[in-house]
């Protein structure tokens, strides 16, 4: 079995939107998400993590991990959001002003979270997007497993 289920996607993908990390366990189809201790302080939570980053060391060759989007992903996620608007609207010309910008992602996530309707529209656009990317990456993963066994 190869596959993730459709609970499993969504689940992955909330949880990469989060900052976490998720790994797949090729063997026993085991989906394990922890904070990711390298960029969040999560340090006073590791005793809750315990058993699972023990799990996860003890069977490192079977666990691969679900790698979130980089920012240039999710910066082309953001102007697939904006390209798709209708053009008379004036968010759609907002949002790439933001794109333009130094911070882009601080200023899209402003003009979002102030354009009503829309900014729902954003986060159901960013967790279609996210469960696209989820089923990309585990593919790449069971592709590279088959071609690893030959």
């Amino acid at each position: 079995m190869n596959k993730l289920s459709k609970e499993q996607i969504n689940d992955i993908a909330q949880n990469i939107d989060c900052g976490q990390k998720s790994f797949w366990n090729s063997r026993t189809f085991e989906i394990l998400t922890l904070p990711d201790f390298d960029t969040q302080d999560a340090s006073d939570f590791e005793d809750l993590y315990a058993e699972d980053l023990q799990k996860l060391e003890k069977n490192a060759s079977d666990f691969h991990e679900i790698e979130r989007p980089g920012s240039s992903d999710s910066f082309r996620f953001m102007e697939e959001f904006a390209e798709n608007l209708p053009l008379k609207l004036q968010l759609k010309a907002r949002l790439f002003n933001a794109l333009s910008q130094r911070n882009p992602f601080r200023f899209f996530k402003y003009e979002v979270d102030n354009s009503g309707p829309y900014r729902q529209a954003w986060f159901d656009f960013k967790q279609q997007k996210l469960e696209e990317w989820v089923e990309m990456k585990f593919e790449q993963i069971v592709e590279e497993l088959d071609d690893a066994q030959g």
